[in-house]
């Protein structure tokens, strides 16, 4: 069992112990001391699991979503424990890539069971900030709760300004004199991006409903069991980050948006303006090819064929027609 816990300690008065081996025993230490058990674990099988769900009395329900992971954010109240599902977001600028964990939150009156999947998780470094506040971690295990909450929620503006700045270099190359250089390339580039933000916007869009009952807000924020009533104003600040994440994810999705209707457009420029350079061209083209066709047809009752001077005057005409259509296009933008 203790190739998955990442982490387990006992906390009294803000605090850490380090908590025994058996988790039973674990617990009864921590209620006997007024203090919580904080258990991390780290993808574990079902089989790994059982053993935390018979000792903390896990409902059945939430045990599967924590085990199956690939879950919605989202908060379920239970009759012994609370479950809340946070999507952390990782986003690598060298790949243009983001990327989601799931983090599993139980929460009883004296315990939590935190449950990591995939990458981008900062419970350790939550916990180190925790165990060096003792004031708030003597709040319980609804500090917890806050700690990550607020860790997950900052970390997404932290995502939010990096794709900004890297909207922003896109931005400039669409814009650029050249319109981007390869426009399949550039387009992709687009599209690409596009799916990085519909990607974030899936952790932090229903994140919205979970934070809005812990702080209390709306038509949801009635009292939630495990959670201080003194703990709201602590969530109303993790809900008000949140809402300005939503907000840039919004600003993000329409500007990318609109760059790839710009794109989409300087390409149609581009193709127009190729089809009247080709036109033309063209156009230039059949003024020699008429005059050569019609001499081409070898009438004899034609009297310009016997001029002496025919050859050169025909080519002569054919000279200033060519450029007279040369000056118009070009006069007109077509060359």
């Amino acid at each position: 069992m203790r190739t998955v816990i990442v982490d387990c300690a006992v906390y009294r008065d803000g605090h850490r112990t380090e908590g025994p081996d058996d988790l039973s025993d674990a617990l009864a230490e921590a209620r006997a001391g007024g203090g919580f058990v904080w258990i991390g674990l780290h993808e574990p099988s079902e089989r790994e699991f059982d053993l935390v769900t018979q000792e903390f009395g896990l409902h059945p329900l939430a045990v599967e979503d924590a085990l199956k992971a690939h879950q919605r954010p989202k908060l379920e109240v239970y009759d012994d424990s609370l479950f809340l599902v946070l999507k952390p977001v990782v986003y690598e600028p060298d790949s243009d890539q983001v990327s989601t964990g799931e983090v599993m939150l139980f929460l009883g009156d004296s315990f939590v069971v935190t449950v990591r999947h995939g990458e981008g998780a900062p419970l350790k470094a939550v916990r180190r900030r925790l165990e060096q506040e003792p004031d708030m971690l003597h709040k319980g295990p609804t500090a917890v709760l806050y700690a990550i909450s607020d860790a997950v929620v900052d970390h997404y503006l932290e995502v939010a300004t990096e794709l900004q700045t890297d909207l922003e270099e896109l931005e400039a190359e669409v814009f650029s004199p050249d319109g981007g250089g390869g426009s399949r390339n550039t387009a992709s580039r687009i599209y690409t991006f596009k799916r990085q933000i519909l990607e974030f916007r899936r952790a932090t869009g229903p994140l919205t409903l979970p934070l809005n009952r812990l702080a209390g807000i709306g038509q949801f924020g009635g009292s939630v069991p495990f959670v201080s009533e003194k703990a709201r104003p602590f969530f109303r600040d993790v809900n008000d980050h949140l809402m300005r994440v939503n907000e840039s994810v919004e600003g993000l999705d329409r500007l990318v948006s609109d760059i790839l209707s710009a794109h989409l457009a300087q390409m149609s420029v581009r193709q127009n303006d190729d089809m009247r350079k080709i036109s033309a061209w063209a156009a230039m083209a059949a003024i020699p090819t008429m005059i050569a066709g019609i001499y081409g047809m070898n009438f004899d009752h034609m009297p310009e064929l016997h001029w002496v001077w025919s050859y050169p005057a025909v080519i002569a005409l054919m000279a200033v027609l060519e450029v007279l259509l040369y000056r118009t296009f070009k006069r007109r933008g077509w060359l």
